[in-house]
């Protein structure tokens, strides 16, 4: 008897895990809901991915709080702490192994 079904799917073959700025942060969660916005109800399957992965990320009152126009102004400014996650240098991507 298998052990999957529509309660226990497989297991995914891997995870990512991304690190992402303030700045990136509120970008990503922006675009996600105005993806979500554009789906209908024939993609539901494809909308619930969506609400999967804003479910992973900090609720709207913490995005709120963000500051786009600070975040970008100390990355240019060069500040410490705005480095960007995926800087070349950067062997965390699923790719570098």
């Amino acid at each position: 008897m298998s052990d999957t079904g529509p309660d226990n799917p497989p297991p995914a073959p891997f995870k990512y895990h991304l690190e992402l700025t303030p700045a990136q942060l509120k970008i990503t969660y922006t675009a996600l809901h105005s993806l979500l916005d554009d789906f209908g109800h024939e993609e539901a399957d494809v909308g619930a991915v969506i609400r999967e992965v804003l479910d992973k990320l900090p609720d709207e009152h913490a995005i709120r709080a963000i500051q786009l126009e600070r975040e970008i102004a100390e990355k240019i400014a060069g500040r410490p702490g705005t480095e960007d996650a995926g800087s070349p240098g950067d062997d965390s991507s699923p790719s570098a192994a």
